[in-house]
């Protein structure tokens, strides 16, 4: 997913109808009327990726996991830094959600749509509202 900083007007086209029902959820989860995405995805990498992606789709709506937890949901913990790197190449942002993904000493780390954008979807997804989470 490509995140934009650029505030100049979009312009607006007619979705493609392979992607109609993606906008509907993205707008209901933004919307705060949606926590889990129903899609069919098909994200290209490779096998490793996959199954951290696999895992990323594992991290339920709200919650968080470290990248050494995810390393050993993955069977090894020394694969912490191959499996950051795949979840810093996840192409479906947000609805695989590697902004659940946090550092082990439970601070910000990577994302490649900026800790901004992070710290936004993560206080988003908070059961708790509150004035700041970080």
């Amino acid at each position: 997913m490509l995140f934009l900083d650029d505030t100049s007007e979009i312009v607006r086209t007619e979705v493609p109808a392979v992607l109609e029902d993606a906008v509907f959820q993205l707008k209901e989860y933004f919307n705060n009327e949606r926590s889990n995405f129903n899609l069919r995805l098909a994200p290209e990498g490779t096998d490793f990726q996959q199954k951290v992606w696999q895992e990323l789709q594992r991290i339920p709506f709200g919650r968080t996991t470290s990248y050494q937890q995810m390393a050993n949901a993955l069977g090894d913990p020394k694969v912490i830094r191959a499996a950051a790197s795949a979840n810093g190449k996840n192409p479906i942002s947000i609805i695989i959600p590697c902004h659940r993904v946090i550092g082990s000493d439970g601070s910000l780390t990577g994302y490649a749509g900026g800790l901004h954008r992070k710290k936004w979807l993560l206080e988003h997804e908070s059961p708790v509202k509150q004035q700041s989470l970080f």
